[in-house]
């Protein structure tokens, strides 16, 4: 049975036409309004406790960009030609971003395609079986939600139903979609090579899909990572 690794595809539709279906807004359920008021109380709950910390001097202001280090940059070499650099946020989802960097390192994204990318939406990747039913041998990730927005550029994980299912699949907007927020885990945004994104084969799947030739992390070096694969994985 196809999982889906991202969202639905009647939500996915939703997004790309930029609002909700009626009938979507219909199949709210007491156990939505019950999980809502739990992320709100949760949510003053911590505002309150960064305020009692403000007070010490013990927070730092929150930062829409963190330094570039080389370190922390993600390098995407496409088949289309495109160089794509990441800026990856341990601050913010710490655990997501060492998934990233192991995987990597183990070249486990080079040759991988971009299995499901929509148009004015999303471009997403990184399952080994190329249909969006796959992920890497290693657990499933607790989710990381933040305050990052799922603006143009964004760089998130996708997952399955549960909130703890992200594992390997990632995706890349191509639009802003906020209806996204605190629902996937934000774990870097592009600074460099947006052309090349967006020059990513369009479909689910595409007819000719763009795969990774090479993924590593800048500080590395490319020397670092395995021998460029430019087959996809089956």
């Amino acid at each position: 049975m196809r999982v889906s690794r991202l969202i639905g595809a009647g939500l996915i539709a939703a997004l790309a036409m930029g609002s909700l279906s009626p009938a979507f807004a219909q199949r709210r359920t007491a156990e939505d309004v019950m999980k809502e008021a739990e992320m709100a109380a949760r949510a003053k709950k911590e505002a309150d406790s960064l305020r009692k910390e403000a007070e010490k001097g013990a927070v730092k202001p929150l930062e829409a960009m963190a330094p570039v280090t080389p370190e922390n940059v993600w390098v995407l070499d496409l088949s289309d030609g495109g160089h794509v650099r990441i800026l990856l946020r341990p601050d913010v989802a710490p655990g997501h971003v060492e998934r990233i960097k192991t995987l990597t390192r183990e070249g486990f994204y080079n040759g991988l395609k971009f299995h499901r990318v929509i148009d004015g939406f999303m471009a997403q990747g990184g399952d080994p079986k190329g249909d969006g039913t796959g992920n890497s041998p290693l657990p499933d990730l607790k989710q990381e939600f933040n305050w990052l927005p799922h603006m143009r550029g964004t760089v998130s994980m996708a997952r399955a139903e549960g909130e703890d299912s992200a594992n390997s699949q990632f995706f890349i907007m191509l639009m802003p979609r906020m209806q996204l927020d605190n629902k996937y885990t934000v774990f870097g945004r592009v600074i460099d090579g947006m052309a090349g994104v967006d020059g990513i084969a369009k479909g689910e799947p595409p007819a000719a899909p763009t795969t990774i030739v090479r993924a590593y992390i800048e500080g590395d070096g490319q020397a670092a990572a395995p021998a460029a694969n430019t087959t996809p994985k089956s």
